[in-house]
């Protein structure tokens, strides 16, 4: 084994430090960073398990024009002669970039200052415009720069965590452990605001379900109580803040707490509870995410949050902060160095004055002028033809942008379309004339600035396969080949991040928060140690704000409508992340370990809707907006709000036939960050019958079983396939695997249970009743490659074997039945005694909010 690589998680804004060693030439084991700073050696279910994502399974090797294999000069000068012929017969506006926050920070720079500084458009956005662009937006608005004004240290020292909008415990496991530790050693009150009950309600003093786009309301209530009981800092806001004029008159229509309750849909009493909670506690930290940020009215929301902080002077001080945690490892890096069509670099907007600067600085051919397409319209701008040639960058559009079915057919009709990637085939990459092999994640070499802007660097432990290339690499390539040689002759990460550092600190004479001018003459030694630093300090703890007054602004912001409910769409569709899954499961959907916590996209509804529209639990059901349609398996959920829906982000064409998510939600933006409202979507939802279901359970890999609903996920050793369908079971069994076929079948409840061996070996098994039960599925997937007979057909060992359930935690491999048992059994009343008992929860701790709530289940239970 090799000396442990420190080195930075792949997946979220947490930016956990990981201590990696290499055991084999494509094998890893993974470990928390005790030294890191976000994290202090704990990891999330993700991060634990990123060792069973580093194989080259699946992985594109080589560069690929059109179907056919091609070298490395004609991939590169191809791309450089189709982007400088569409510059050149149309102008610099009809190409693009799409770009993501999966690209290091010197990657993301690179793209930036070709597109925008020798191209001459800012027509290069990124997938974190999805998650983030209204904190961005709403932050610009209030302090003059997109400044993150807190950190992690303030979760400890807050005395009151409100988190609205986010899922902490399933999406940022990592921090929700440290805002569960500041509870148990200090006492930190905890305040849920979200549609749903979701596990981060769990150990939550209070939770507000409200009705979704409310949050404004909700927000500018706060603040109008908050007016009331004299908690407002009139001495913070007179020396540090601007008013508007009409600011505080405006705020006293319609914002008392008896229409906020009704706006909100929240009873009056908790509503009160929360109120009177936030203005008794200067230390409060709000903590938002998705909720907030992905909506057509995001921008304001965030303005509402901030303006509660600042009006309350709680901003700037330990445990006080309205706080955005980011999705991606580097978006926060992608928007430093003016990832955004909407910025330039180095936190300067398209202001003539910052144009001029930048220009200066980069010696820049053709400067942009004008903020560029962001990602909405710039595949509109695809669609209708006005982008020629089109580059996008580790990212999947096709799956992740709203109105997917739109994006697909955008980039069908394209000219032009590159894209570098790490997977060979995706939704996306099946669009593309060149495919560019992209360095991973454990071969990457660089930094990521994480969600409370400390810098961390992302460092290699394995070759680079084949002729994958780092992704700075390849667009310096690209723009030498276009005729910029000198200006993109970087030989190293540590040449890009100097220059990154140097551009923050250019005539910045204070004017903007980001400046690291201490890292401009860093040497390559130095770059290579670097150990994690956060930048800013602790901004605005002065009262300095980087706005020409050096005062931060309150902006007046307005509850919009909320529209009632269509006839034809009666329900709401939210959409949001699965807790072991990450984007689109490139990488996650290549660990067994992740797969088996959600096998399969549900789509959440209320028991009572449930039953009124004829849902079955576990059936099968069509989701449709105006946008599309798309079927889920339902799951009858009572932490839904009733006439509201929920279905998860990460399925594609490559995992199944249905759970498409993406093709649902609206094109429709904040008018201010151009973010997609993904969060209340028109929709309805029917039943769908089928005939029949099974699974299919495969060593190694076939194709895609033809039927209606299949869904796929690794298991050691191979694949598990669910599947139902009408009248195409035998189609499905034609299929299988050539090799020795033994077979029973039950008439009675229309089963057939087929085992293919070869040489004796179990290979492939498939199972398929229309009326029986189905058994469960871990013994038969142990069973892959082992000697077997027709006794694999009973679906089971000899003798009683327990059937563990669902599994709850991924890290040790508990299920929910064995959990539930020895909670029983065993007398079990907390989640430590669960973990002594069973391992369960510690690990990384992203199953306690379940392990909770069945505690709580089986002692309701047992109390009759």
């Amino acid at each position: 084994m090799s000396d442990p690589v420190r080195t930075t998680c792949a997946y979220c804004g947490v930016g956990c430090g990981i201590a990696a060693s290499r055991t084999g030439e494509r094998t890893v084991t993974i470990a928390g960073d005790p030294a890191h700073p976000a994290n202090a050696g704990r990891l999330c279910s993700k991060g634990t398990h990123l060792g069973e994502t580093v194989g080259l399974e699946g992985r594109l090797l080589h560069p690929m024009v059109g179907e056919r294999r091609a070298s490395w000069d004609k991939a590169l000068d191809l791309v450089a002669g189709r982007f400088r012929d569409a510059i050149e017969r149309h102008g610099p506006d009809s190409v693009a970039f799409y770009v993501s926050g999966q690209l290091l920070t010197e990657d993301y720079y690179v793209a930036n200052k070709l597109m925008k500084g020798f191209i001459g458009s800012a027509n290069i956005d990124t997938n974190s415009r999805l998650c983030m662009s209204s904190a961005v937006a709403g932050y610009v608005r209030a302090f003059g720069e997109d400044v993150v004004p807190a950190s992690y240290d303030d979760l400890d020292a807050a005395d009151l965590i409100v988190l609205v909008g986010s899922n902490t415990a399933w999406c940022h496991p990592v921090v929700y452990q440290r805002i569960v530790a500041a509870r148990a050693t200090r006492g930190t009150r905890i305040v849920v605001i979200d549609p749903r009950r979701t596990e981060t309600c769990e150990d939550a003093d209070l939770h507000l379900p409200v009705r979704p786009g409310t949050d404004v309301q909700l927000m500018n209530g706060l603040l109008a109580w908050c007016r009331e009981a004299g908690v407002v800092d009139e001495a913070y806001l007179s020396a540090h803040v601007a008013v508007p004029d009409d600011f505080w008159a405006a705020l006293g229509e319609g914002n008392d707490l008896w229409s906020t309750a009704r706006t909100c849909d929240v009873p009056p009493a908790d509503l009160r509870r929360f109120y009177e909670l936030f203005a008794a506690t200067p230390r409060t930290v709000t903590l938002f995410s998705q909720g907030i940020n992905q909506s057509i009215r995001g921008t304001d929301q965030v303005n509402a949050i901030v303006n509660v902080h600042l009006a309350t002077g709680r901003i700037g001080k330990p445990g006080a902060a309205p706080f955005s945690i980011t999705g991606q490892p580097n978006a926060m890096g992608g928007r430093e160095v003016g990832g955004l069509a909407s910025t330039l670099a180095a936190h300067m907007d398209f202001a003539p004055e910052n144009v001029a600067r930048v220009g200066r600085f980069w010696a820049a051919a053709r400067m942009a002028t004008r903020p560029g397409l962001k990602a909405v319209d710039l595949f509109r701008a695809v669609g209708e033809g006005r982008i020629k040639a089109l580059w996008i960058m580790a990212t999947n559009p096709a799956v992740s942008l709203p109105d997917a079915g739109a994006v697909r057919e955008a980039l069908a009709a394209c000219p032009f379309v590159v894209v570098s990637d790490v997977m060979e085939t995706t939704d996306t990459s099946v669009h593309a004339h060149v495919r560019l092999p992209a360095a991973a994640w454990g071969e990457k070499d660089g930094t990521v600035t994480n969600s409370d802007r400390t810098v961390s660097r992302q460092r290699g432990l394995l070759p680079l396969p084949g002729e994958a290339k780092p992704d700075w690499w390849i667009v310096s390539q690209i723009a030498q080949r276009m005729g910029w040689v000198g200006e993109f002759a970087y030989g190293r990460p540590a040449d890009i991040w100097r220059e990154h550092a140097r551009l923050t600190a250019y005539q910045n004479e204070g004017a903007r928060v980001l400046n690291l001018k201490p890292h401009t003459a860093i040497g390559n030694a130095a770059y290579d140690a670097m150990e994690p630093f956060r930048w800013g300090g602790k901004p605005f703890a002065d009262g300095r704000f980087p706005t020409p007054d050096g005062r931060a602004r309150l902006v007046a912001v307005k509850q919009a409508p909320v529209a009632a409910p269509l006839v034809s769409w009666p329900m709401t569709l939210n959409t949001g992340r699965y807790r072991d899954q990450w984007h689109t499961m490139t990488r996650t959907g290549l660990s067994p370990k992740l797969a088996r916590h959600r096998e399969e996209p549900l789509v959440e509804v209320h028991p009572a809707d449930a039953t009124a529209l004829g849902l079955a639990d576990h059936g099968l059901a069509r989701v449709s907006t105006p946008q599309g349609n798309s079927l889920f398996r339902v799951a009858a959920a009572d932490t839904q709000r009733q006439g509201e829906l929920f279905t998860p982000i990460h399925w594609t064409d490559q995992q199944a036939t249905g759970g498409r998510t993406g093709l649902l939600p609206r094109p429709l933006t904040d008018p201010h960050s151009g973010q997609p409202g993904f969060k209340a979507t028109p929709a309805r939802i029917e039943p769908v019958a089928t005939e029949w279901r099974g699974f299919l359970i495969v060593h190694g890999d076939i194709e895609a079983p033809k039927c209606l609903w299949a869904t796929k996920v690794r298991v050691p050793g191979g694949l598990l396939w669910e599947v139902a369908g009408n009248g195409d079971a035998a189609r499905l069994e034609r299929a299988l695997p050539k090799g020795e076929r033994i077979e029973a079948i039950d008439h009675a409840r229309g089963t057939r249970r087929v085992a293919i061996l070869r040489n004796g070996r179990l290979a492939t098994i498939l199972f398929t009743t229309r009326s029986g039960d189905l058994p469960p599925r871990d013994w038969l997937i142990a069973q892959l490659d082992m000697s077997h007979g027709p006794a694999v057909l009973a679906g089971r060992a000899p003798g009683l074997q327990a059937d563990r359930g669902a599994v709850v935690c991924v890290c040790f491999d508990v299920g929910m039945k064995t959990i539930v048992a020895a909670i029983a059994e065993q007398g079990l009343v907390d989640v430590a005694a669960v973990g002594a008992a069973l391992g369960a929860g510690m690990n990384c701790g992203s199953c306690r909010p379940a392990l909770a709530r069945l505690i709580a289940q089986s002692r309701k239970t047992a109390n009759g």
